[in-house]
């Protein structure tokens, strides 16, 4: 089992307790998909699974999903949360086990979602269905000081529903002067770079776990792949993730690393419980 940076008490701690200067913030590695952001003492979660649910469901089948990487800490513990996104339905994504104790301890949770997946959203978290704020392709919301844009993503295609909306969602995350990406689950697409690039991104979160049909997972970027794109969208920094989770679904972010230097591309390579600040990024 791969040790956390911080995890339990210590982590919470540094989440708490962190002195992040007016304007700056600071971000946490969660594990898979998962990051919280620190801006003007305001939290902002993305895509969090903060349990070993999938390790269960799938004990006893021919595709267990054996945690590589020690869980950080228990949901309920994160009682100061302004903001959840969930970027698709894939339990990694969207999962109960985290989000209804993180609601329980934080009453006046926002959730952004998907709006095609509305209604899935609403059945798995047992939850009102008018709870969730849900975006499309352009669309955008402002949440506690967090402006969230919606972005396609193609996992492994651009998958709609019959209005049009899109299933798999990427998305923008503007707050004060930064500009981050979370990609959610992802591939290239065609005019991927051309939605992307307008924004001038900080900070692109994105996967490099890749694709393989033997594991019989729907795949993302890999490494090389995500360096290039963070790369072609001028990202200021790029920070991987959707690795180390699962034995069956992971990558060595060797080639990422390799990659980006290759292409002069900043980056950062986090470990689970890791902390990042913005005022150390080069300018």
């Amino acid at each position: 089992m791969i040790e956390s940076l911080q995890k339990g008490a210590e982590l919470l701690t540094d989440i708490r307790d962190s002195a992040v200067p007016s304007g700056q913030w600071r971000m946490w590695w969660l594990g898979q998909s998962g990051f919280l952001i620190k801006w003007e003492e305001r939290y902002c979660l993305l895509d969090p699974y903060l349990s070993d649910s999938l390790t269960k469901k799938y004990a006893s089948t021919d595709k267990p999903h054996i945690r590589m990487t020690e869980l950080v800490l228990a949901p309920e513990m994160l009682d100061c949360i302004d903001v959840v996104s969930s970027s698709h339905n894939h339990t990694d994504h969207l999962d109960a086990e985290t989000l209804k104790p993180l609601r329980r301890v934080n009453p006046d949770l926002a959730m952004v979602i998907p709006e095609a997946n509305r209604s899935f959203v609403a059945e798995r978290l047992q939850c009102d269905s008018a709870w969730p704020i849900g975006l499309s392709d352009g669309v955008q919301h402002d949440l506690r000081g967090f402006r969230f844009v919606g972005i396609p993503a193609a996992h492994e295609a651009l998958e709609v529903d019959e209005f049009g909306r899109h299933r798999f969602m990427g998305y923008i995350i503007k707050f004060g002067s930064w500009t981050f990406y979370h990609s959610g689950d992802t591939l290239l697409y065609e005019g991927m770079v051309d939605r992307l690039k307008p924004w001038s991104v900080d900070v692109a979160l994105l996967p490099i776990n890749g694709r393989d049909p033997v594991r019989r997972v729907a795949g993302n970027l890999n490494g090389r792949q995500a360096a290039r794109l963070a790369k072609d969208i001028g990202a200021k920094l790029v920070v991987p993730c959707h690795y180390d989770m699962f034995t069956f679904n992971t990558a060595s972010p060797g080639p990422f690393v390799a990659e980006c230097n290759k292409l002069n591309q900043p980056h950062c390579v986090m470990k689970n419980g890791e902390g990042l600040d913005s005022i150390s990024l080069k300018s």
